[in-house]
């Protein structure tokens, strides 16, 4: 099946904004599946996730992660090292904007690569130690960070850190090459999230379903996969 890929799909993410839909559709998903889920938010305010955890009978954990402060990530470690985890799937996106590289500045593109790209790696890399042998690592990415699809440009920026990420990725896994794990990076599509604007072709009830049903087809499947919502591999 063709790709169509949109270089207006992403909109302008303000400071303070909170991705909270997606992050709330996964979590619900998995809680419906049956499975027992720690979710993190970014603070100490209450979030949606708190009110979805009131409702769960003791199977939603929710704990505070900022990605992008390497102390918290060790201690999220610390306190989850009981645990023996069958999925980490690492969510963490921003943009500032459709603007051209060469007007963006020095602070705004380290900020897009810490949180896009380093921070969730940081996660995967310093996580790692909890997944189970047969478990599986997932990163959320998205089709703006395959190189052979952009043929249209726009959203430099963003482009830019999903790539970075992918990248990394397959650093991790040739790292790792022997690791049983199963490693995904997710395109969830266009989906109506604070990301994503109200013009995505996807609702969150119509993305996630998918996204939960190709994390669940490929356990066991060792190596990395680049894969959307429908299962479709999605081109370097």
């Amino acid at each position: 099946m063709a790709r169509r890929e949109r270089p207006d799909r992403v909109r302008h993410w303000r400071p303070g904004e909170k991705a909270t839909t997606s992050r709330l559709g996964l979590a619900a998903e998995y809680l419906r599946r049956g499975w027992d889920v720690v979710g993190t938010v970014r603070g100490g305010g209450r979030t949606g996730l708190h009110d979805l955890a009131d409702t769960a009978g003791g199977r939603l954990t929710v704990e505070s992660l900022e990605m992008t402060a390497p102390e918290q990530i060790s201690a999220l470690r610390d306190r989850l090292a009981p645990r023996s985890l069958d999925l980490l799937f690492v969510n963490a996106a921003i943009t500032r904007g459709d603007i051209p590289i060469g007007e963006v500045p020095a602070e705004m593109f380290t900020e897009v690569m810490l949180t896009n790209a380093l921070g969730p790696m940081r996660v995967v890399e310093w996580l790692r130690p909890l997944v189970a042998p047969a478990g599986t690592i997932g990163v959320m990415s998205s089709d703006q960070g395959s190189v052979s699809l952009n043929t249209e440009g726009g959203q430099d920026l963003y482009r830019a850190g999903k790539s970075a990420l992918n990248q990394l990725m397959r650093c991790y896994a040739a790292r790792y090459a022997g690791d049983p794990r199963t490693l995904l990076l997710m395109d969830p599509g266009w989906v109506r999230t604070e990301l994503g604007g109200a013009d995505a072709e996807l609702s969150v009830e119509e993305s996630v379903p998918g996204v939960v049903e190709t994390m669940e087809n490929h356990r066991g499947k060792p190596g990395l996969h680049f894969v959307d919502h429908q299962g479709r591999v999605v081109p370097w």
